[in-house]
C-alpha cells in the first residue's frame, strides 16, 4: 500500500530541494504554456540563491511535502510577512504528484485563511493553481508585465536629484519606507531594507529637499521602485536605465503592475519590450495604488 506524502515544517536543510522544486515546476509550466524558459538549475539557483535563502531566514510559514520512504521533497509553500501584508511566495507541487491533495495540504498551512489584514499572491496564470488562490480568499486584480530590454545611456532632467539611499542614515530609511507605506499601504522592515542595499544601489528621488520617489537596481535585478507622482516615474527610470548601462547590466527586467501605464508607455517608448510571460496580482482585497508603482524583480513578491 502506498503511503501518503508527509507534509511538515521546512528547516534551513530544505533550501536547495525547494529551488529544485520550483525550477521543475515553472519550467514545465513554461513548456506547456507556449513560454519556454532558459537555464538549467544549476544555472538558476546561482543568480537565486540569495534570494533563497532571504526567503528561507525571513519566513512567516514554511511547508514541504516529501515522500516518506525516500524522504524527498515533491513540493512546497512559502510565504513572508510584514506591515500587515501577508504574501505567499511560493507554492509548487512537481507536475508528476499533482491531484494527490498535496497543493491543498500546503496552502492550508503555508497561507492560512484568515491570516493577514492584506493578502496577496504574485501567481502564474496556471489555472491548476489559480483554483487554489480562489479558495484562500484572494482575486485577480491585475496583470503584472514584465518589460526587458537593452539599458542604454539615457540622462533625466534636473527637475529630480537622485540621492544614493543609505543604510546607516535613518532618515533616509525612514524616507524611503514613508513613500511605500502612502503609495502601497505597508512598508517592508529596515532588515529587508538592508539586505536590497547589500546588492543593489539604492536611491531616493528629491525634489526641493523632499523624497518624492525611491528605487533599487543590481546585476541581480531592478526593483522595487515607487513615486508619490506617477508624473515622476519616466525621469525616475532614466535614471536607472543610465546607471544599469554604467553597471554593464545587459538585460534590464521591469516588473510592470498593468494599472501603471506612465511607467509601461515609458519604457515602450525606450524600445523594452513586453514579455510572453505574465504574472497576475491577486488578493483578498484592493490595496494600494500601483499607477505608481514597479515591484521586486524576480517576480516573488511585491
Amino acid at each position: 500500500m502506498t503511503r501518503e506524502p508527509a507534509i511538515r515544517r521546512a528547516t534551513t536543510e530544505d533550501v536547495e530541494a525547494c529551488h529544485d522544486v520550483m525550477w521543475r515546476s515553472v519550467t514545465d509550466f513554461g513548456r506547456r504554456n507556449g513560454t519556454p524558459l532558459e537555464g538549467t538549475a544549476t544555472d538558476w539557483w546561482a543568480s537565486g540563491e540569495r534570494l533563497q535563502r532571504f526567503l528561507a531566514t525571513h519566513a512567516a510559514e514554511w511547508w514541504v511535502a516529501e515522500e516518506p520512504d525516500a524522504g524527498t521533497v515533491i513540493g512546497y509553500g512559502r510565504s513572508i510577512e510584514r506591515g500587515g501584508l501577508f504574501e505567499l511566495t511560493e507554492f509548487f507541487v512537481l507536475p508528476t504528484n499533482q491531484s494527490r491533495g498535496i497543493g491543498r495540504a500546503l496552502i492550508e498551512r503555508a497561507f492560512p485563511v484568515g491570516r493577514g489584514d492584506i493578502r496577496s499572491i504574485i501567481a502564474t496564470t496556471d489555472v491548476r493553481a489559480l483554483s487554489r488562490y480562489y479558495a484562500a480568499g484572494t482575486v485577480a486584480r491585475f496583470p503584472i508585465l514584465t518589460l526587458a530590454g537593452t539599458p542604454a545611456d539615457a540622462r533625466p532632467g534636473d527637475d529630480l536629484r537622485p540621492r544614493r539611499l543609505g543604510v546607516d542614515s535613518e532618515a533616509d530609511v525612514h524616507a524611503q519606507r514613508e513613500i511605500e507605506r502612502s503609495v502601497l499601504d505597508f512598508a517592508r522592515g529596515r532588515d529587508e531594507v538592508s539586505w536590497l542595499l547589500e546588492d543593489r544601489e539604492g536611491y531616493l528621488y528629491v525634489r526641493d529637499d523632499m523624497a518624492v520617489g525611491f528605487a533599487f537596481l543590481g546585476k541581480s535585478g531592478a526593483g522595487p521602485i515607487a513615486a508619490l507622482d506617477p508624473v515622476d516615474l519616466p525621469d525616475m527610470l532614466l535614471h536607472i536605465e543610465g546607471r544599469a548601462s554604467e553597471l554593464g547590466i545587459e538585460r534590464l527586467d521591469f516588473q510592470l503592475p498593468a494599472p501603471n501605464e506612465v511607467a509601461t508607455r515609458h519604457l515602450l517608448g525606450r524600445g523594452f519590450r513586453l514579455d510572453p510571460w505574465v504574472n497576475l496580482l491577486m488578493s483578498n482585497r484592493p490595496f494600494g495604488r500601483f499607477d505608481r508603482v514597479i515591484s521586486f524583480g524576480p517576480p516573488v513578491f511585491l
